[in-house]
């Protein structure tokens, strides 16, 4: 196996600790929507992985926008761009926007998530490109080791 991928609920509580004191973490995703609330809890989680000595390989902004079904309009149900703000201003690497697809969700719920259709799906290259960025990440961390700052 060369990665494990571990989805730890929001925040900083118990789990991402527990985690943490039990097994050697190459790094952390932080993951985020737009909303002032869930970068809170993105800030918060930065900083704890800062504290623990965690390298955060990036930050990514989930449910960033939706492509409005019919006209094809973005719409920021969340706001826009709070991810790359807040990545910029605690100076990790922001790995990108995925946008509120229902596709998603039913890809998933049905036990083929979207990643699987193929190159030939326009809504595989996000996760993708994700995917690519959090290896290379792992790949430079493990070469040239963390620089990790801590912030209030």
């Amino acid at each position: 196996m060369d990665y494990l991928i571990i989805d730890l609920p929001p925040g900083t509580g118990d789990v991402a600790l527990s985690l943490i004191q039990t097994a050697p973490l190459s790094g952390a995703v932080v993951v985020t929507t737009p909303s002032d609330v869930s970068l809170e809890d993105a800030r918060k989680a930065i900083n704890m992985f800062h504290q623990v000595r965690v390298p955060v390989l990036g930050l990514v902004e989930n449910m960033s926008y939706l492509i409005a079904p019919g006209s094809g309009e973005r719409i920021d149900v969340f706001g826009h761009g709070g991810g790359r703000r807040t990545a910029e201003k605690m100076n990790v690497p922001f790995l990108g926007e995925l946008a509120l697809d229902p596709e998603v969700r039913i890809s998933g719920d049905s036990g083929r998530p979207i990643s699987t259709r193929g190159a030939g799906d326009p809504r595989t290259a996000p996760f993708s490109e994700l995917a690519q960025k959090i290896e290379e990440a792992c790949r430079e961390f493990q070469t040239a080791g963390p620089k990790i700052t801590v912030e209030d």
